[in-house]
């Protein structure tokens, strides 16, 4: 199956091929990755197994085209993207492959980051927060740094904690709003106290085992249906939406809390 996925993109990346496939470029895929991997967190989320299948493809389809690329350029192979993978899992999977002996997933993890450093050759870092990716969108790598932190014991001893921070940091924002009065322009302080509070926010999540950015794509999501079902209603009203009153959106707003919980 995959050589003839391979095959494929060997066609379309060839003289003669898809014009625009054979313009693309690891850089100009890099956000279409992106995207395709949020469409199939939302396919999983969905449980729509056709749905699954497609987005898992397209997945496929994007970093077996990543990897060819590369392969065009002669620095590397698919199948040493494949291979290399595949060396990995079985070195870093010991107690799978091996016979070693581990009693639990912890001691799993820590024995991956051994090996990383002392099989691998990979530096060790400077600091447990250097693993995780600067390049991860801003909320995600806020949810790792702080589960990285969390794990050395710098962490909250109590749901109470945590509260009370998201607590202090609102009161925080609220005071600096205060402190602007009516300006409306950049703000650097306030800038900083907002992102204390998103983060604060994000911690609250971590701590109670909630993923921040699935929590809030199922928000985005519920969000799209119920202003969808808005202007729906606008229209079978026949008013016009910037010209009505809050009333008239608040009314439909909850109209589409009510009837769109019930379909599901």
């Amino acid at each position: 199956m995959l050589e003839n996925l391979y095959q494929i993109i060997q066609k379309l990346r060839a003289p003669g091929g898809c014009p625009w496939d054979i313009k693309q470029t690891p850089q100009t895929l890099r956000g279409a990755l992106i995207e395709e991997t949020y469409e199939c967190i939302e396919s999983i989320d969905s449980g729509d197994k056709a749905n699954i299948k497609e987005e898992l493809g397209d997945l496929f389809l994007l970093v077996t085209m990543l990897s060819y690329m590369h392969e065009q350029k002669g620095e590397f192979s698919v199948q040493d993207v494949l291979g290399g993978v595949e060396q990995k899992l079985i070195r870093r999977h010991p107690h799978v492959f091996d016979g070693v002996t581990v009693k639990d997933s912890d001691e799993v993890l820590e024995n991956w980051a051994k090996i990383k450093v002392e099989k691998e050759g990979k530096a060790p870092k400077n600091s447990i927060l250097d693993e995780v990716s600067r390049a991860l969108p801003p909320l995600d790598r806020a949810f790792k740094l702080q589960e990285k932190a969390a794990k050395s014991g710098f962490d909250w001893p109590s749901l109470a904690g945590v509260l009370c921070k998201v607590e202090e940091e609102l009161d925080e924002v609220k005071d600096e709003i205060e402190k602007r009065g009516s300006q409306k322009e950049p703000h650097t302080e306030l800038e900083a106290e907002l992102g204390d509070l998103l983060f604060a926010v994000i911690n609250l999540c971590r701590y109670l085992g909630v993923e921040p950015s699935l929590a809030l794509q199922r928000t985005n999501n519920t969000f799209y249906s119920r202003f969808k079902y808005i202007e729906k209603r606008f229209k079978e009203e026949g008013l016009s939406m910037p010209a009505s009153s809050l009333n008239d959106m608040e009314k439909f707003w909850n109209e589409a809390k009510q009837c769109l919980s019930q379909k599901k």
